[in-house]
């Protein structure tokens, strides 16, 4: 076993045709350490494979089949055993066909069963390109073997235990053979029913492995070359970030920045394994280290931006000096599974905020049955269009005049709900959607670009 051991996620772009998949093959050569690589599927076959349980049309379903197996197959022709790996896929292709056309009903157990074959179709190449450019010795292993999970189909939670223990059983003899390719995303329920841990859980999975075999580094490669201080495409001078701490980077996860999965920092934190983010298009640009302690704590890291909020306000004079509401609002909303997000609270009346984004997990809860059953005792308002900003950084609850100079900066803008407070991390409010880029442009050169100068 080495003294070294890095786990290596490489997302979607990363995998997008051969070329890519020979680029990141290139920065597994140069490190022996890397003995964990953690694949997604490639590049849009996700979206595929979604709109397979979202067709009813049989003829439409074919087409969609078609374009993933010339997508596949056509990657497999730069091999140099091409044939091999061809009937592999083959396989894959035809087990996708035939649970795709079979299914009569679409059911959770059924998109995930549907969703797996991506990951399980990208790796299976890219064993073989990681073999055709080290030279090596280079293993395929179905994450499901590893990745345990509960019964909760399309947002499985992980079994931490159970992984452990399959880890040392099935990952770890191999990692002291050599390197290992296996999926991001998939798992499976210990009685063997293939799960997926959500959109995006690439990351995750990523993370959960790392933990697993207690690796020193885990890296994620992607399409950017760093964490930055803001989405460069609403503020073109923003700047990467060198360094910044599980916190911080965990609250900029949660509150829009997409260059982590929110849930990829618990593992990290647990295990307290580095982190580090990189281009595997730009390998050479420096990246960003994800830390426990970072070696500069300013006051305002970096602004995230977060679209498609919506904003909940209940109102009820039983409020008033009465206990026992907000139970009552929150046992509804946790009965339908809704998760909120901010909270801020009067006497009479509680607004909250929920991610109703394309990709928001019980983004469709809050449906008429909720806002019935909370309009029994209370009234109920809904604001839409709205968009949250955050703040991250380091002591923004005790740091004095910051409030002042942030709100200052934006006194021709209506904001309609602000917390600030509850995280040491972050200050965040909701913004009309319209104005939100502007605000953060705002915001960056203020506290980012001219403190910078």
């Amino acid at each position: 076993m080495p003294d070294l051991i890095k786990t290596a996620k490489f997302g979607g772009t990363s995998m997008a045709d051969f070329l890519a998949m020979t680029r990141c093959a290139q920065i597994v050569k140069k490190d022996p350490d890397k003995k964990v690589l953690v694949v997604s599927a490639t590049s849009g076959t996700t979206n595929l494979l979604t709109q397979l349980f979202d067709s009813t049309c049989a003829d439409e379903k074919r087409g969609i089949l078609k374009q993933i197996r010339e997508r596949h197959l056509t990657i497999a022709k730069s091999l140099d055993r091409e044939a091999e790996i061809s009937v592999k896929l083959i396989n894959l292709l035809d087990e996708l066909d035939e649970v795709s056309l079979s299914a009569k009903t679409v059911t959770p157990q059924l998109k995930d069963k549907l969703l797996s074959f991506g990951e399980m179709l990208s790796s299976t190449i890219f064993a073989e390109v990681v073999s055709q450019v080290t030279g090596e010795e280079v293993y395929w292993l179905d994450a499901r073997e590893v990745m345990i999970t509960d019964h909760h189909h399309t947002a499985a939670e992980p079994d931490i235990e159970a992984i452990a223990e399959k880890a040392e059983e099935v990952l770890l003899p191999l990692i002291s053979e050599g390197r290992v390719v296996t999926q991001g995303f998939i798992g499976s329920t210990k009685n063997g029913r293939t799960t997926t841990l959500g959109r995006g859980g690439s990351d995750y999975s990523a993370a959960l492995f790392a933990e697993a075999i207690n690796a020193d580094v885990l890296e994620i490669w992607t399409d950017v070359t760093a964490v930055y201080t803001t989405d460069p495409r609403i503020v073109p001078d923003a700047r990467p970030i060198t360094e910044i701490s599980f916190d911080e980077a965990a609250e900029l996860s949660v509150f829009g920045a997409k260059v982590l999965h929110p849930a990829t920092m618990v593992p990290a934190v647990r295990k307290n394994i580095r982190v580090y983010v990189g281009s595997s298009i730009q390998p050479e640009k420096p990246g960003t280290w994800i830390l426990k302690e970072t070696r500069s704590h300013p006051v305002i890291r970096a602004i995230s931006l977060r679209r498609d909020q919506t904003l909940i306000t209940v109102h009820s004079l039983d409020m008033l000096h009465q206990h026992g509401f907000l139970a009552r609002l929150f046992r509804v909303l946790s009965k339908h599974k809704i998760s909120v997000d901010l909270v801020t609270t009067s006497e009479v009346s509680v607004s909250l905020t929920l991610d109703t984004g394309a990709n928001a997990p019980g983004r469709e809860n809050f449906n008429e049955e909720v806002r019935k059953e909370l309009s029994e005792f209370c009234q109920v308002e809904i604001e839409n269009n709205l968009s949250l900003i955050a703040l991250v950084g380091n002591n923004l609850h005790t740091t004095s005049g910051l409030s002042g100079p942030v709100f200052g900066a934006l006194e021709d803008i209506n904001v309609r709900l602000i917390c600030h407070g509850a995280s040491s991390h972050n200050l965040c409010f909701l913004v009309d959607s319209k104005s939100a880029e502007g605000v953060v442009q705002v915001l960056h050169k203020k506290f980012i670009t001219d403190r910078i100068k």
